[in-house]
């Protein structure tokens, strides 16, 4: 989700957890089949009286939370709303952990009393997450509250299986006389924090310009994008599952039999609708002071892919964006489905923009319960048009929201009955739930 320099600049799971937690979540969403909505969708969008977010008819939405909202903690609601996760507490209340892609010149929502870095060793780095709790029945918030900071664009990240947030920073910073710390991790925010984290960046699932995460509730192995026009699909096998902390291997994916370059600028060398065997290669020296990995991998055979973007787990199958993929360059969403019981993991296109009516720069993407990919778009034009873009199952794109002002949609994420999707407008930082047949 880079920015256009134009527009903006715990853990104690087992294999019964997963499971469990696998099969009634938002953070595995659901299968890639069931139902269409419709030829065209949900029909057409609906002008919205307040000028904010058009919706289908039988749809709607409220506001939840919004930049300037005073926060239990004493903090007012940040900027930047971006990449977000649902997770259920449990008693009824679910919680959403939002990311807030700040850089150090962005206002941080008061004085934070920790975090992992610091300006000029004063005040804390404002990026990070905030969490808001919620009663599942009627979508009160019950607690708003800062949960990280001190980072730098925290921009997309995943929900696991275990009941927490990753949260990714896209910023590769060295240290600097500014910052004590290099930048560029992946860090871990418990949806019951109930308060800051003790943030300790993930080392040894690479230091890169991280965009997203996605866990394989049957293993426990994460999957990562990258936002560069150069990025790898990496994937980190955990040395326990569930306790990422304690490290792991970082690989990158190769495409057996196919195109290494998969971005299709210049041909159309990924055909899409067919199955590629994938293998992993084993990247080393994952903490990259000279932000070479995605390069190093790329030598070794990696496959290239145009900035991976937006990551999620449905059945046995994982979705992802590549903003500005395609012929096109209009966007790509890629298929990846591991393998069972030994066998190799497949890869394949699944969709390629070739109109700016179908998506334009598809950027974070979640699954509804009837199948179907939700997918946000992030367009870089003066003046944009940014729509919430539904794909069926057989690969029909239509609108399923229209965002009326001049920012993008990000964010979006299900509650865990499938029954809310929530979404953030990205500046100023709002947050709404959208209610309507989304089942159906």
């Amino acid at each position: 989700m880079t920015a256009a320099l134009h527009r903006r600049q715990f853990l104690n799971a087992t294999a019964s957890a997963f499971a469990a937690l696998a099969a009634s979540g938002c953070t595995t969403g659901a299968r890639m089949g069931g139902a269409p909505a419709g030829p065209a969708g949900y029909g057409p969008l609906v002008a919205d009286p307040a000028g904010l977010l058009d919706l289908p008819q039988g749809f709607s939405y409220r506001i939840i939370s919004r930049l300037g909202d005073m926060m239990d903690d004493g903090l007012t609601v940040p900027d930047k709303a971006d990449g977000m996760g649902c997770l259920d507490l449990g008693g009824g209340k679910i919680a959403l952990v939002r990311n807030h892609e700040l850089v150090p010149t962005d206002g941080a929502g008061g004085t934070i009393p920790s975090g992992f870095d610091r300006i000029d060793g004063k005040m804390v780095m404002p990026g990070g997450t905030t969490t808001i709790v919620l009663d599942a029945a009627t979508l009160t918030v019950e607690k708003q509250y800062r949960s990280l900071a001190g980072t730098i664009r925290n921009c997309a990240g995943g929900t696991t299986p275990w009941g927490s947030w990753l949260t990714c920073e896209e910023a590769v910073v060295s240290p600097s006389a500014r910052n004590a710390e290099a930048h560029g991790w992946v860090f871990e925010v418990p949806a019951n924090a109930g308060g800051l984290v003790d943030a300790v960046p993930l080392k040894a699932m690479g230091r890169f310009n991280h965009e997203a995460a996605a866990v394989d509730p049957r293993t426990g192995i994460v999957y990562l994008t990258e936002d560069r026009g150069d990025s790898l699909l990496y994937r980190f096998l955990p040395t326990v599952a569930g306790k990422l902390a304690l490290g792991g291997k970082l690989q990158a994916l190769a495409v057996d039999g196919g195109p290494a370059d998969t971005r299709n600028w210049d041909s159309a060398a990924m055909k899409a609708g067919t199955m590629h065997a994938a293998r992993w290669i084993d990247l080393d020296d994952v903490e990259a002071p000279q932000d070479d990995l995605r390069t190093r991998g790329a030598a070794a055979g990696a496959a290239i892919f145009a900035r991976g973007e937006g990551i999620h787990m449905g059945d046995g199958e994982l979705y992802f964006c590549c903003t500005n993929g395609g012929a096109a360059k209009l966007g790509q969403i890629f298929r990846l489905r591991p393998g069972k019981a030994g066998g190799p993991d497949g890869i394949s296109l699944f969709y390629e923009s070739t109109s700016p009516d179908q998506f334009n720069y598809g950027d974070n993407l979640t699954v509804a319960g009837n199948g179907h990919l939700v997918v946000c778009e992030d367009q870089y034009t003066d003046v944009v048009d940014n729509h919430l873009r539904g794909i069926t199952p057989d690969g029909i794109a239509y609108p399923l929201a229209r965002l009326r002002v001049q920012t993008e949609p990000a964010g979006a994420c299900f509650s865990p009955d499938g029954k809310v999707l929530f979404l953030n407008s990205y500046r100023p930082a709002t947050t709404v739930a959208i209610t309507g047949p989304w089942l159906a």
